[in-house]
């Protein structure tokens, strides 16, 4: 899992992680020894630090050879493969609907639970190769629910809990730990109400508790050095669940500014900032993304992107009241849509209606007609989308039998 940096570390590792021939001002080895876990040695936090940053700010070429670097002074342990497998991750994060890094990912992950099995059957501490174990289960889970193969996402569930129970009371990892158990306590209670069609399985699960589990991930998302980036990343995700659009706001707009280069934060920075109303924000993070995804910067897509192109567009028609550009973006809105297959969106949809005003407003009433059929065609059935373009089909109709009688 991950971390996030302290000011100091920072300086060091640009001494300690230094490549040239200067001599290391620690004997590595002679300090191994003074520590049970490399979770708890401290210059495995100052060599990882600047690699994981790396990693959540979408430099991947950068963060791997720091990563390679841990493989090759620890070959044994799992934690260099769980930090590639954990690049690999991020890949996917900005549209899950990729799976051109799933086999990567899941490889790492593999090798992760190889190497921590073979150190919970030799060593007589199982904690640290407990921790590992539960994580890359939990991972590869993760993976298994975004692409529905519910069955080895819940025998990969139950293997993470049968490992994370073996972690649990050990004081030295307890913020890392209460990160599986916030995850858990959530979305044991979310999931069955949002996919009810899971009930069997999770009633094989211990039940959950949402609002512990809420308070247990902000907990380990201000004290945790592993897993802290994570449980921001899954607090982002639970604010908006649950509405709280000041949060969100609040840490996404952190996030983003802590690494200015990760298109989930800035994403959801711009998000953020467009429901809470603060346009200017808004609107400077839209076009941001967009310039990121026209410079091919890595994870800018079309997920970001139509996220984005809507905001500008919304801004230009009902704002700026410049109409020629609102449609420009309502197209680029659409493109990205199509780009992510994603004609059910509520983006794809709304710009369908914004391209159906503005043909409207310029008597192009057949154009309008036909942007208001395809919204109506894909909006979900009784949706506030699928009454307006209803209702404006409707009146275009009405409009159109009144010029005619005009006539």
């Amino acid at each position: 899992m991950k971390r996030i940096p302290y000011i100091l570390t920072c300086c060091v590792v640009a001494v300690l992680s230094t490549t040239s021939a200067v001599a290391q001002l620690y004997s590595s080895a002679d300090l191994d020894k003074n520590y049970d876990m490399v979770l708890k040695n401290p210059s495995v936090q100052i060599e990882s630090t600047e690699a994981i940053n790396l990693l959540y700010n979408f430099k991947f070429a950068e963060a791997d050879a720091e990563f390679r670097w841990l493989k090759y002074r620890y070959p044994k342990h799992p934690m260099p493969h769980f930090l590639m497998g954990l690049s690999e991750w991020w890949k996917i994060v900005p549209n899950t609907d990729n799976e051109t890094y799933d086999k990567a990912f899941l490889a790492q992950m593999d090798s992760t639970i190889t190497l921590a099995e073979k150190l919970y059957d030799d060593e007589k501490n199982k904690v640290e190769p407990a921790f590992f174990l539960a994580a890359a289960y939990a991972f590869k889970g993760r993976l298994y629910a975004e692409r529905e193969s519910w069955t080895k996402a819940a025998f990969a569930g139950k293997k993470s809990l049968k490992y994370f129970e073996v972690c649990k009371g050990n004081g030295d990892l307890s913020p890392e730990l209460l990160f599986g158990d916030g995850l858990y306590n959530y979305y044991a209670e979310w999931v069955p109400k949002e996919y009810p069609l899971l009930k069997p399985v999770l009633a094989l699960f211990p039940k959950g508790n949402k609002k512990l589990g809420q308070q247990q991930l902000e907990k380990v998302g201000n004290n945790a050095f592993y897993t802290r980036v994570e449980a921001r990343y899954f607090l982002l995700q639970i604010y908006i669940m649950e509405n709280e659009y000041g949060k969100a706001y609040e840490l996404a707009k952190y996030m983003w500014q802590t690494y200015p280069n990760n298109p989930y934060f800035e994403r959801y920075f711009c998000r953020t900032a467009f429901v809470t109303g603060k346009a200017a924000e808004a609107e400077k993070a839209a076009e941001n993304i967009l310039t990121k995804i026209d410079q091919f910067m890595p994870g800018y897509e079309g997920v970001s992107g139509r996220n984005a192109a809507y905001v500008l567009a919304y801004y230009n028609m009902q704002y700026h009241r410049n109409y020629e550009l609102a449609a420009k973006y309502y197209q680029r809105a659409i493109d990205f849509s199509v780009q992510t297959k994603s004609l059910n969106a509520g983006y794809y949809v709304s710009s369908l209606l914004g391209l159906g005003k503005i043909a409207e407003m310029k008597k192009n009433y057949d154009e309008a007609l036909r942007y208001y059929k395809l919204a109506d065609d894909r909006a979900d059935r009784k949706s506030s989308q699928d009454k307006e373009a209803k209702k404006a089909i409707e009146n275009l109709k009405k409009l159109k039998r009144e010029e005619r009688r005009k006539r």
